[in-house]
């Protein structure tokens, strides 16, 4: 026995959701722009500095969608709610993107999205009173999808995604975790134990959370594994949590024999944060690949990056 005191969870009192302001609904989401020519859309940037760098990714992610090299796509819960998910979905469904790596909250979010179309509470107002995550349904499902996937033998993002088919919430189609289960794309899902609203629940199992974090967390070094020359790496929005399992998972791959180098590396984000650039950007690719940091606001940057990989036609430039 511990000689601290340890907090009793069991006077936590739950809200309904259905009684939440939320911020952010599936109507704020980005429709998919139709693509353009590829001329189109690059001359809308001029060729200098990042704006010939950005292009120049762009293009490498597509040659790798068009070889079926890896690309893995890493993000922060932040993508989700400036309504960019659409992007990553159908980036994925084109085989793009091979494997989406992120955080708890997310997930938290996006099963939000597909369970009542809309997520992000007011964090100041809620505190106030005491309210802040402690919503029953959130809560309460995710605990029960982790029982299942544990139950199964699934990961964590597999088995939300699964959940999710089964539940058949009305909003299932804007989900992101749905949509890559339903199209084989791996979803990993990294928690940090204590930093996510449905820790806070009375249902909080932390050696079941704790050990589907685990599971995922070599789910996702299987797929570094796989990183080849060509291949690319993204880290979208997330400062400390995905950089610091991607290093870890890429040491892992490369102690086990496997080259896994030679990849382009970017990190979108608002800032600059030292993280991502050295764990990402930096020192993966010091024996090789490209490393690249674009800074912006992911509403606006994203949907520029998705018009350009998607813009037709699609060239081969093994030269790349």
């Amino acid at each position: 026995m511990s000689r601290y005191p340890i907090f009793d969870t069991s006077g936590l009192e739950t809200r309904p959701l259905a009684e939440r302001r939320n911020k952010v609904t599936v109507e704020d989401f980005l429709p998919l722009p139709q693509p353009q020519p590829r001329h189109v859309a690059e001359n809308r940037i001029p060729d200098i500095l990042n704006g010939e760098a950005l292009k120049d990714f762009a293009r490498r992610l597509r040659l790798a969608g068009e070889k079926g090299w890896p690309v893995l796509w890493m993000m922060g819960a932040h993508v989700l709610k400036v309504g960019c998910s659409p992007l990553v979905i159908d980036l994925a469904e084109r085989g793009i993107i091979s494997c989406v790596a992120t955080n708890g909250a997310a997930m938290i979010h996006d099963f939000e999205i597909a369970l009542i179309g809309a997520t992000s509470e007011d964090v100041a107002v809620n505190l106030e009173h005491g309210e802040f995550g402690m919503w029953e349904e959130t809560g309460s499902h995710l605990h029960g999808a982790a029982r299942q996937a544990e139950a199964e033998g699934l990961g964590y993002g597999e088995g939300v995604g699964r959940y999710i088919d089964e539940l058949d919430p009305p909003y299932k189609q804007s989900s992101l975790l749905w949509r890559l289960w339903k199209a084989k794309v791996p979803v990993t899902v990294h928690s940090a134990i204590g930093t996510e609203i449905i820790h806070q629940h009375p249902a909080m199992d932390g050696g079941l959370v704790g050990g589907l974090t685990y599971r995922d967390f070599l789910i996702f070094t299987a797929q570094v594994t796989r990183l080849v020359p060509g291949s690319a790496v993204l880290n979208v929005g997330s400062a400390v949590l995905m950089p610091e399992v991607f290093v870890k998972a890429l040491a892992m791959a490369r102690n086990a024999g496997h080259e896994a180098a030679g990849f382009h590396a970017a990190n979108f984000d608002m800032y600059d944060h030292y993280r991502p650039r050295v764990n990402v950007v930096s020192r993966p690719t010091i024996s090789g690949g490209t490393g690249h940091v674009f800074l912006g606001h992911h509403e606006i940057l994203l949907p520029t990056l998705y018009e350009l990989v998607v813009a037709e036609p699609a060239p081969v430039e093994d030269d790349l």
